[in-house]
C-alpha cells in the first residue's frame, strides 16, 4: 500500500496533480474537507460531533478527524493506497496519522511537496480568483497571509517526515505535464505503473 502526502502552498497545484496521481495510480483521494462533509451528510456519529464543534466555528479535534481517517480506511482495504489531502497540517496531526497508519499495518510512503516561488504562486491565486469566485483568491494581501501561514503551520510537519527520510521536495513551477512528470518519477519507483 503506498500512502501519499502531496504538500505545496495554496496555488502550488495540489488539487491539479492530486487529480493526475489518483487517474495514473489508482490511489483514493483522501480530503479530510471531503470526508468531513461525508459524515456531517450522512450524519455518522463522528459527522454529528464535528458538526457540534463547527456550528461553533471552531476546528473539528483531531481525534475526530483521525476517526473519519480510520473508517475511510477499513472502508476501502483492496486499495492500492491513499493520497491525504489537507491532512496532517501539524506535527501533532502528523504524529496521529503515524500511529493510526502504525494500527493499520502502513504507513505514509514519501511527502512530496510542490515547491514554487512566491511570486508566481501570488499570480496563480490572483488569477484564479478573477474566475473562482473565491474570496481568499481576491485579495493579495490575504494570498500572502495564506501563504504565510501554510509555511509556519507546515514547515514543522516537513521535518517530522524528513527525519524518517520520506520528505522530498518536487519542482512546481513547471506547465502541468513537467510537474507530473517529476511527481511520476518519484511515484514509479513507490507504485509501479497503473496497469
Amino acid at each position: 500500500m503506498v500512502n501519499l502526502i502531496l504538500f505545496g502552498p495554496p496555488g502550488s497545484g495540489k488539487g491539479t496533480q492530486s487529480a493526475n496521481i489518483i487517474q495514473k495510480y489508482g490511489l483514493i483521494h483522501l480530503s479530510t474537507g471531503d470526508l468531513l462533509r461525508s459524515e456531517i451528510g450522512n450524519k455518522t456519529p463522528l459527522g454529528l460531533e464535528a458538526k457540534k464543534f463547527m456550528d461553533q466555528g471552531l476546528l473539528v479535534p483531531d481525534e475526530v478527524v483521525i476517526g473519519m481517517i480510520s473508517s475511510k480506511l477499513e472502508a476501502n482495504p483492496e486499495a492500492r493506497g491513499f493520497i491525504f489531502d489537507g491532512f496532517p497540517r501539524t506535527t501533532a496531526q502528523a504524529e496521529a496519522l503515524d500511529k493510526l497508519l502504525t494500527l493499520k499495518k502502513t504507513a505514509i510512503s514519501v511527502v512530496l511537496s510542490l515547491e514554487v516561488p512566491e511570486d508566481e504562486l501570488i499570480k496563480r491565486l490572483l488569477n484564479r480568483g478573477l474566475t473562482s469566485g473565491r474570496s481568499d483568491d481576491a485579495s493579495e494581501e490575504v494570498v500572502k497571509a495564506r501563504i504565510v501561514e501554510y509555511h509556519n503551520k507546515t514547515a514543522p510537519v516537513a521535518d517530522h517526515y524528513a527525519k524518517f527520510g520520506k520528505f522530498k521536495k518536487v519542482k512546481g513551477d513547471g506547465t502541468e505535464e513537467e510537474v507530473f512528470e517529476l511527481l511520476s518519477k518519484e511515484l514509479d519507483e513507490l507504485v509501479g505503473e497503473r496497469v
